[in-house]
């Protein structure tokens, strides 16, 4: 069994517990950025350290290895859409409501986490099967549950057409929205809030005028 090497901060070395959370942070976004770029399996510890102009080894004084900048990711990127999904859902009675609110936070996340976001994307499935990452697949299936239930939901209300088949669409809502994130540029023509609001018109009224 590994040996797992213990994680020195910047306290333990005299330093302040926030700088080490703020280099441990820097060293996540280049970690986040390369693994969606170049593929997690491509990108090497050494990758990772020469884009933050420090040696391997330093990178061992804030991770223990490449797997667990993976997992921080992926945690925090999961954990925190889906606590918002479930925020959403919980807030709002209407099931058009809630499908708008969900649609409008993804193209946020896109926005503010792209590379978290392509990550996921490019990652997920290859990490089935793997106990350390079992969560990711748990995760989502809690996050593709939220949104199934505010179709189905909307179905019964009658608020959506009721002849469409909810897993289906979701799946069409959920690839259209996260594969966006090959496109969207946070400093292109369009901001994400203008985005989610075209898609959104798209969704509800199509392209047919009559």
């Amino acid at each position: 069994m590994a040996v797992r090497r213990p994680v020195r901060t910047a306290a333990d070395n005299g330093g302040s517990p926030r700088a080490g959370s703020d280099r441990r942070a820097e060293l996540l976004g280049i970690a986040a950025a390369l693994f969606a770029s170049r593929g997690y399996t491509q990108t090497t510890v050494r990758d990772i350290a020469d884009e933050a102009g420090i040696l391997s080894g330093s990178l061992y004084h804030h991770f223990a290895s490449k797997e667990e900048m993976l997992d921080e990711i992926l945690r925090d990127f999961l954990g925190r859409l889906l606590e918002r999904f479930a925020a959403i859902e919980k807030a709002e009675q209407d099931p058009r409501r809630v499908l708008d609110q969900l649609v409008q936070h993804s193209f946020a996340v896109i926005h503010e986490t792209p590379a978290a976001v392509a990550l996921y994307q490019n990652e997920s499935a290859a990490l089935t099967g793997l106990p350390r990452f079992a969560y990711v697949e748990q995760w989502g299936r809690k996050i593709e549950k939220i949104w199934l239930r505010a179709i189905t939901a909307g179905q019964e209300s009658g608020a959506f057409r009721a002849d469409v088949d909810a897993r289906l669409t979701y799946r069409f809502i959920r690839d259209t929205v996260w594969c966006s994130v090959r496109w969207y540029r946070p400093r292109g023509k369009f901001r994400h809030e203008a985005v989610s609001e075209q898609y959104l018109r798209i969704l509800y009224g199509g392209l047919v005028t009559e």
